[in-house]
């Protein structure tokens, strides 16, 4: 059987890999056509040199060239919206509609064009000038940027389509792609449309670029080498890790999203004035999507007494009646049963599920676990391992000071909940709570569920560590996830006509916000 081509230097060239792989179909676990190749070093090194070539190229160039090609760009994935649908139901076991379809795929298009909208108008550069020092700054590109997307969202974190990608090019930045072995030929699909769209807009050859795998080894070099400019990663703590050393080492940025558990609390107020309704909430948050969202809510807080045991019970009947969804890989439904063992060998009882489904694709059970407050603060560590999937951990606390604490020893989360009644019951415990809730996550949430991730400027999908590798920077939300990708350059007693179009007296476009001797303008400045 063919192997499928790597996009390099921009052509699609057979590997010189000798060894393959091929996508699963998760709900039948049968192997789907075609075959994909796994990189060896001398493929990834030649893409590391023609995305140098590329930056090298683009020095200097407006954002407007980057946003005509991210414009186009989202106009050609549109054109193949049906290849792309069935492509990814197929690879994933996600519903066509309404998750691919209308859902993740516009979401998708429109990280583009924000991101393409933000690259033309500029201000993200943050251009500072201090005109009596004869001083300015600027944020521009950092060179060459890997990104390496996750398995749970084939479209919006794509490795060459997703939300890093889309603010790796609007810094100025060429990227090279490094798949998701989930979704190889979802991938495949979008860099032929990131390809047609970067010959249409005249970008360099190395500008977007694809392989599907690499080693291990491999890929700790690609993200070590000395061409690398930053890296950009969405999947497992342990794989991330290991990418952030190697990056470490080498003085390489690396920007991770690894695991967070979102712990959501319901104060005593709250579940007595709408106990089922929330249930009903955090049921429809838990197991959308078989739970594989970085945002699923896999913990939650409530302070014991009988509307804590009727919210356990409804959450209970609602999680055996409601079907147990697919898994996205051999792999997640170990990791997710590893996860659930390990949990309850740290003190927690099962509540309902704990089982792989019958059946040929790849399912477990929904499952709850329970845990009292006591036994979680004598062992969190644990008791927060990740089960990727369709479960959660409810934690019954014994006071509102036991609540306080379950907080304070919580790990870094991506986001945070707290559900409080309405008419102000629960205003007291809120107000010791939410501090200490606060500085464990990245968002805080008040009554609403942490699944969904809104595309809006100031949105921050990001949080302390082990959420992410850096609780100062968001993977959504332009323009803020521009700046990863990107590099303070300061320009002292440079001759005006040499400067950056956005540093120089006249204002490029009219529109550009510049911080220019304390005060943010768009007006023009005399050197």
């Amino acid at each position: 059987m063919q192997i499928q081509p790597v996009l390099i230097n921009g052509q699609w060239i057979p590997s010189t890999g000798t060894t393959s792989f091929q996508a699963v179909n998760p709900a039948t676990a049968e192997a789907l056509d075609p075959v994909f190749p796994v990189s060896p070093w001398d493929e990834i090194e030649s893409a590391l040199e023609a995305a140098a070539d590329a930056a090298k190229a683009m020095r200097g160039w407006s954002g407007q060239r980057f946003a005509a090609f991210l414009e186009a760009y989202a106009n050609e994935i549109e054109k193949r919206t049906d290849e792309l649908v069935a492509t990814a139901h197929a690879e994933t076991g996600y519903p066509e509609s309404p998750r691919l379809r209308d859902g993740e795929l516009p979401r998708t298009t429109n990280q583009l064009r924000q991101a393409a909208a933000h690259a033309r108008e500029g201000t993200w550069t943050q251009p500072t000038i201090d005109t009596a020092a004869g001083i300015s700054s600027m944020f521009g590109p950092i060179g060459p940027v890997a990104v390496f997307g996750p398995n749970n969202f084939p479209f919006a974190f794509n490795s060459i389509a997703g939300g890093d990608f889309a603010a790796a090019v609007a810094a100025g930045n060429p990227v090279i792609a490094k798949g998701h072995s989930s979704h190889p030929k979802t991938t495949q699909i979008f860099a032929e449309a990131a390809d047609a769209a970067a010959k249409a807009t005249d970008m360099p050859a190395g500008f977007v670029q694809l392989i599907y795998r690499t080693s291990h080894a491999d890929g700790c070099r690609l993200v070590s080498h000395p061409l690398m400019g930053a890296i950009g990663y969405t999947g497992g703590r342990s794989a991330g890790l290991t990418i952030k050393e190697a990056a470490d080492k080498a003085g390489k940025p690396a920007y991770l999203e690894l695991s967070s558990i979102n712990p959501v609390f319901i104060l005593p107020g709250a579940l007595t004035e709408r106990g089922a309704d929330i249930a009903e909430e955090f049921k429809g948050s838990c197991l959308m999507g078989t739970g594989q969202f970085c945002t699923n809510p896999g913990l939650v807080a409530i302070k014991a007494g009988e509307t804590a045991d009727a919210f356990i019970e409804a959450v209970k009947q609602k999680f055996e009646e409601s079907p147990a969804g697919i898994l996205l890989g051999e792999g997640v439904q170990r990791g997710f049963q590893s996860g659930i063992t390990a949990i309850q060998s740290a003190g927690a009882t099962l509540v309902t599920g704990g089982l792989q489904t019958d059946g040929p694709g790849f399912s477990c059970a929904n499952t709850l676990l329970k845990v009292s407050g006591s036994q979680f603060l004598e062992n969190p560590e644990a008791l927060q391992s990740e089960a990727f999937g369709n479960s959660s951990l409810i934690v019954v606390a014994d006071s509102d000071e036991q609540l306080v604490q379950i907080a304070e020893y919580l790990e870094g989360n991506l986001t945070g909940c707290i559900y409080s009644h309405t008419g102000g019951e629960d205003e007291g415990l809120y107000e010791q709570l939410a501090p200490a809730l606060r500085q464990k996550v990245g968002r805080l949430l008040n009554d609403k569920m942490p699944t969904g991730v809104a595309v809006s400027p100031a949105m921050n999908h990001g949080g302390p560590f082990p959420s992410t590798g850096h609780p100062v920077f968001t993977s959504v939300g332009i323009p803020a996830a521009i700046h990863r990708f990107s590099m303070l350059q300061c320009y002292d007693n440079v001759r005006p006509q040499r400067l950056p179009e956005a540093l120089q007296p006249k204002n490029p476009n009219g529109k550009l916000w510049r911080y220019i001797d304390g005060m943010y303008t768009q007006a023009d400045y005399e050197a």
